[in-house]
């Protein structure tokens, strides 16, 4: 099954933070955590080549924590400035951001602009919320909740610019793009729940086998992901007339894996990092 999602309005975010970046100093780039590469938008890179990037690792409460810092010292060898974050316990994030950009600042004349992008579901609204010390953008646990470009004073001199979620016109790593299916950052209704499930229980029965068994009470380990979806959806009872119906059991695993129930987990490591292959970003 292919996977892509890029509705009108993510048209209209690709050109309106094109001519953004024009007006901006620096780039803050909302990732997941979980699977940090999948969801770093790759035309960011010809979009924002002359601004420097600090990178957000959000959701990190819900990421394998050994897995993050293999990211994080990834990242530090590659020269590419990150931190991770939670905006469920945010700490100290705002001051880490601000730290990281108060070099910079003063070679500017103020306001300091930042923009602030991310693909959709990241958590990018929480984050603008907790960088702003107040309730600005519109949050939610869907993709697609900001629409609309927007500027927002951190400070006297520190602006924000909060951009719509925008994924790219077509993801050639179909891997990357059950990835992104699994996290929720693609609506749910651009793919069928069991297809994105059969990908998801075949990750976790290589790296998190222990979580699957305990969380689901499945005691053979040979059996293959659509069986395990089957059992799965005959344990919590997601029956039809025909049997299991695997629809409302691939979204249940996936809820589940969404909420953090099976606990901290990571859908990719450096190593699948792949080459992107993306259209040329329009510049007008």
């Amino acid at each position: 099954m292919q996977i892509g999602w890029y509705p009108g309005h993510m048209n209209k975010a690709r050109k309106d933070i094109i001519h953004a970046l024009k007006k901006v100093h620096a780039v803050l780039e909302i990732v997941d955590a979980r699977l940090p590469y999948s969801s770093e938008n790759p035309l960011l890179q010809q979009l924002a080549a002359d601004k420097p990037i600090l990178k957000l690792l959000n959701k990190s409460d819900l990421a394998d924590p050994e897995l993050t810092r293999i990211w994080l010292d990834y990242y530090s060898g590659k020269g590419i400035p990150a931190l991770t974050a939670c905006g469920k316990s945010p700490g100290n994030i705002r001051e880490q951001v601000i730290r990281h950009f108060s070099v910079l600042r003063k070679t500017f004349k103020p306001p300091f602009r930042i923009m602030v992008v991310g693909i959709p579901n990241v958590g990018k609204s929480t984050m603008i919320n907790i960088l702003t010390g107040r309730k600005i953008a519109k949050t939610g646990n869907e993709p697609a909740v900001t629409k609309s470009q927007q500027q927002v004073m951190m400070d006297e001199n520190l602006a924000i610019v909060d951009t719509p979620g925008m994924l790219w016109p077509k993801i050639e790593d179909q891997d990357s793009a059950y990835r992104l299916a699994v996290s929720g950052a693609i609506k749910n209704t651009a793919f069928e729940f069991a297809d994105i499930a059969v990908f998801a229980l075949d990750v976790l029965k290589e790296k998190y086998p222990e979580r699957l068994s305990s969380r689901y009470d499945l005691k053979d380990p040979e059996l293959d992901a659509v069986e395990l979806l089957e059992l799965l959806g005959a344990n919590r009872g997601c029956l039809s007339k025909g049997g299991v119906d695997f629809n409302k059991a691939g979204e249940t695993l996936l809820n589940e894996i969404r909420a953090g129930t099976l606990g901290p987990l990571s859908f990719e490591h450096p190593s699948d990092i792949k080459e992107p292959v993306i259209e040329e970003a329009e510049q007008d």
